[in-house]
C-alpha cells in the first residue's frame, strides 16, 4: 500500500529505488555473473540439529523455482497465493522464484501465517494455486468462517514439510477445489525440492510416495 510502517518499505519506495544508476550498477554486475555463482545462504530448519547455511547458486533456485511449478502446471495466467515464510526456501525458491520462472502473479496474505487472511486473499485475489504445509491446510479447513469463502478459483499448489493424512488430501480437493495439489519433497541444500508427485496421480500415491525426482 501507500501507508508507511516502521521499518519497512512501501511498493512506490521500492519502485523509487530503481532509478538509471541503479539499473546500470546492475547491468556492470551482471556482466561477471554465472550460473554457478553462489546467490544467498539458505539457513535449514534446525529440526534435526543446528541451523546450518546451505549455500545456494543462481541455477539451484531458478532451476527449482521452474521444475516445481511446471509440476503444477503454473503458466502466466495463474495466480498463486504465498502464506509460507519468505525466509525459507518454500516461499523463496519455489513461491517467488517459480512465479517468476513463469509470469505469474504472486500473493502475500500477510507477514505471517493467519487462516482467516489466506482464505480472505485467495478469495479475493481469484488464486488459482496455494501453497502450504498439511498443519496448514488443516488450518484453513478448520477456520470457524471458511464456508464462507468462495475458493472455486482454485486448481493447484503444493502441500510440503510432513506428511499429508489421505482424509486431509480428500478434503482439500474436494473442499477447496484443489484437483492438482501435489506433494514435494527435499531440503534446503537441495535448493529445495527434489522430489514432487504429479497433477496426474491418484490421491493415494501422493500422500504415500514423494512423487518422482526432478531432472
Amino acid at each position: 500500500g501507500e501507508e508507511n510502517s516502521p521499518g519497512m518499505f512501501n511498493f512506490a519506495d521500492v519502485l523509487a529505488m530503481a532509478g538509471r544508476d541503479e539499473h546500470d550498477s546492475l547491468d556492470r554486475i551482471s556482466e561477471g555473473l554465472k550460473p554457478g555463482d553462489a546467490i544467498n545462504i539458505q539457513f535449514t530448519s534446525g529440526t534435526t540439529g543446528a541451523p546450518k547455511g546451505a549455500t545456494l547458486t543462481h541455477n539451484n533456485i531458478v532451476n527449482n523455482g521452474n521444475f516445481v511449478t511446471s509440476a503444477i502446471r503454473l503458466t502466466v495466467d495463474d495466480c498463486l497465493c504465498i502464506p509460507v515464510p519468505l525466509y525459507h526456501c518454500f516461499g523463496m525458491s519455489m513461491g517467488t522464484i517459480g512465479c517468476v520462472t513463469k509470469g505469474a502473479t504472486m500473493v502475500f496474505p500477510g507477514e505471517g501465517f493467519d487462516a482467516g487472511a489466506t482464505l480472505k486473499a485467495v478469495a479475493g485475489e481469484h488464486c488459482t494455486g496455494l501453497y502450504g504445509v498439511p498443519t496448514m491446510f488443516v488450518g484453513l479447513l478448520d477456520h470457524p468462517d471458511f464456508q464462507s469463502f468462495d475458493l472455486t478459483s482454485l486448481r493447484t499448489g503444493i502441500m510440503a514439510g510432513s506428511p499429508c493424512p489421505i482424509e486431509v488430501m480428500k478434503k482439500v480437493v474436494s473442499l477447496m477445489h484443489m484437483a492438482e495439489v501435489t506433494i514435494a519433497y527435499g531440503m534446503t541444500e537441495t535448493s529445495p525440492v527434489s522430489f514432487q508427485s504429479s497433477v496426474d496421480d491418484p490421491l493415494e500415491k501422493r500422500v504415500s510416495t514423494v512423487g518422482r525426482v526432478h531432472p
